[in-house]
């Protein structure tokens, strides 16, 4: 039975090239990566591989997450440019389509700021956060 290793947060801080972080989905779901970490050492594998790797009793996670188009950009009333950057959807039952976002401007606009947004959407600050709770 292989030894279980116990991983603290500094086995994760290590430099990954951007060269070696997909960037866009396999051609094919079959030609998706994977890591083997049951060995001594990290090994590349094949999706491919995973049926040989699972042993009777393993417990096999699902994650369906997506990605979402976080950096988005637009314009204050002014006319200068904005780019926000959306940390979380917040699920809130009052506020439906609500963010936390960091906004990136030259003059922060007032709260109640309708903002027009690249692909022809608005967007209203609400407040500022954290201070006082305002998601986007």
């Amino acid at each position: 039975m292989p030894q279980q290793r116990t991983y603290t947060l500094s086995d994760f801080d290590f430099h990954l090239p951007e060269t070696l972080i997909a960037q866009h989905p396999a051609p094919e779901r079959t030609g998706s990566r994977l890591l083997d970490g049951t060995g001594s050492t990290p090994v590349d594998r094949s999706f491919t591989d995973l049926p040989q790797l699972l042993r009777t009793g393993d417990l096999l996670i699902f994650n369906d997450t997506q990605v979402i188009k976080a950096r988005l950009f637009g314009n204050k009333p002014s006319g200068g440019r904005l780019e926000l950057l959306v940390e979380r959807v917040l699920h809130e039952p009052d506020t439906p389509n609500t963010v936390a976002a960091h906004m990136k401007v030259s003059k922060k606009p007032a709260i109640g700021t309708v903002l027009q947004m690249d692909g022809g959407f608005t967007a209203t600050l609400l407040g500022r956060w954290p201070q006082a709770n305002g998601p986007l």
